[in-house]
């Protein structure tokens, strides 16, 4: 296989998008449209020809977000502490507050394999969440909801954020913002998750913070690290490379996830917390289709 250069210099990312409000999450889809979190709303449409579209009225923060099958998204909502359920005409509802009796804690991400079995994130347990990030704490899990029923599958994470799975569904990766690095698990045919590892690196510097996490065609995992501004790829072979650094919080500030889109999938748009718009750069490699991609 060649050796694929995977740094992006920093003066070919532009934007797409404007006015939006902390667009932590993206999801992309064939026909051209993103829809963004967004916490005035619930959810930005944002359409090829550029209008935008708020639906619903959450409150709280939404984070990351998940397309379900019949077009309707699941919303991780990290300040309520709750999934929720965000119908195309803005209406919505509460999925999961609590398990077991216990509140949820910092719901932080969400993502649907192709089973539609729902993959759940949570940072922390700790109120306020604040605290596990200042005093790192190993309280964050994940959750597995399959055919409506949730159980824990993994715990002890130091401030668990997102959460993919590798092309054939058989590694879960977890990512775990205070210590930096990346844990992954294999996954058995009823969800169980075992032979935990650090995936790379056991932090990928000192002081690294990492947030998003998503996998490439080729299997690479892309990492969103807010720190530096940085972009890191890790390859299936061979060492971590840093793609992008915006070290002045120019084009690209404060970036919390990384998704792939347009017609080649090959677009890659990042979410942020602090910026209004989503950087955008033409990817050296493409992304996969995601289970979302071709729902009307």
């Amino acid at each position: 296989m060649a050796t694929i250069d995977y740094k992006v210099p920093l003066g070919r990312l532009d934007h797409v998008g404007q006015g939006l409000s902390r667009p932590e999450c993206i999801l992309a889809q064939q026909n051209g449209v993103l829809w963004i979190s967004d916490d005035k709303s619930g959810v930005v449409k944002l359409s090829p020809d550029g209008t935008q579209e708020r639906i619903g009225e959450l409150g709280g923060a939404p984070n990351g977000i998940a397309m379900d099958r019949d077009g309707s998204f699941v919303v991780a909502n990290i300040e309520h502490g709750t999934l929720q359920r965000l119908n195309r005409d803005g209406s919505s509802e509460i999925m999961l507050l609590e398990l077991d009796g216990t509140p949820l804690g910092a719901v932080n991400f969400a993502i649907f394999d192709s089973a539609w079995r729902l993959w759940v994130s949570v940072s922390t347990r700790t109120v306020p969440r604040r605290e596990a990030i200042t005093d790192p704490r190993p309280d964050g899990y994940v959750m597995l909801i399959d055919r409506g029923v949730a159980r824990i599958v993994a715990d002890g994470f130091y401030f668990t954020n997102e959460v993919r799975l590798s092309l054939d569904e058989k590694i879960l990766y977890v990512a775990e913002t205070t210590r930096g690095r990346v844990t992954a698990f294999d996954i058995d045919g009823a969800g169980n998750l075992s032979n935990r590892r650090i995936h790379g690196p056991d932090g990928f510097f000192s002081g690294a913070l990492v947030d998003g996490v998503t996998v490439d065609a080729d299997g690479a995992l892309w990492i969103t690290e807010i720190s530096r501004n940085a972009l890191i790829v890790a390859p299936p072979e061979g060492d971590p490379v840093i793609a992008v650094e915006d070290p002045t919080s120019g084009p690209m500030h404060f970036p919390t996830s990384i998704t792939f889109g347009g017609p080649e999938l090959r677009d890659a748009y990042v979410g942020s917390l602090k910026m209004d718009r989503l950087a955008h750069f033409r990817a050296p490699v493409a992304g996969p289709p995601p289970v979302h991609w071709r729902i009307g």
